[in-house]
């Protein structure tokens, strides 16, 4: 069979496109003007597109699905490499991925009181946001981490203010920010360069990455432990000289 009609194959019509990707014409020409994915495949007067155009489109969409503005996602994008195979940039969509058990439930403000039981104040909002709990949307409803709900709530009934949560926010953002980094460059450069030589597909790093997450989660809180238990032993040791 002639390769050129073989390759064609391969490609995928406009109309197809949208039907892969669930995204209307009038977007993938937006994200098209916007470099964001790169022009169609002229074959005479027909456009086509390639898996790298799928895994692109996908890529926006799950960056567009954790809050990233058109500005933070043009970054982003602009940072893979031009010649970044499909499954390149399928290793970026996995990273993306949430690492918390549960996805939070969209609630309306009438939801998340009864939910409660209360109604909550602006600085209840204000302390279970920085609690990592409960998100205001740009719609005006709220994202809530049902299964942390219960301890935001009784932190509220013991006081806990919200100062502090919003200063330990702080501290977990800037701390969480760096462990991100360096957990991707991890993967980036010693796990999927071994399944990448191996052959396997991008669901199979995906599916790696799913089983890691709780391994993950779990080192981090002992490590965490360690390090207050550490923590603790100095300041009785400082506190011992200086008697």
């Amino acid at each position: 069979m002639d390769e050129s009609v073989e390759s064609l194959r391969e490609l995928l019509t406009l109309d197809e496109l949208t039907k892969r990707v669930g995204m209307s014409v009038r977007n993938i020409r937006f994200y098209t003007t916007k470099g964001l994915v790169p022009p169609p495949i002229r074959r005479g007067r027909s456009g086509y597109y390639s898996a790298d155009h799928v895994a692109r489109l996908e890529l926006v969409q799950e960056l567009q699905a954790h809050g990233f503005t058109l500005s933070a996602i043009e970054k982003y994008v602009a940072g893979i490499p031009a010649d970044a195979s499909p499954e390149d940039i399928a290793l970026h969509r996995t990273m993306l991925a949430p690492w918390q058990v549960d996805r939070p439930v969209e609630m309306s403000r009438g939801d998340l009181d009864r939910r409660t039981g209360r109604t909550l104040s602006d600085e209840d909002l204000a302390t279970l946001a920085a609690l990592g709990i409960v998100f205001r949307t740009k719609r005006g409803r709220y994202e809530v981490a049902v299964s942390q709900l219960s301890v935001g709530l009784g932190l509220l009934d013991l006081g806990f203010p919200t100062e502090a949560a919003l200063a330990a926010a702080d501290v977990y953002a800037e701390h969480g920010r760096q462990i991100a980094k360096e957990l991707s460059e991890l993967f980036r450069t010693m796990v999927w360069p071994v399944y990448k030589e191996s052959g396997a597909s991008p669901e199979t790093l995906r599916e790696v990455v799913e089983r890691i997450k709780p391994l993950s989660v779990a080192s981090l809180v002992s490590a965490y432990e360690a390090a207050m238990d550490e923590t603790r032993r100095e300041q009785v040791e400082r506190r011992s000289r200086r008697r």
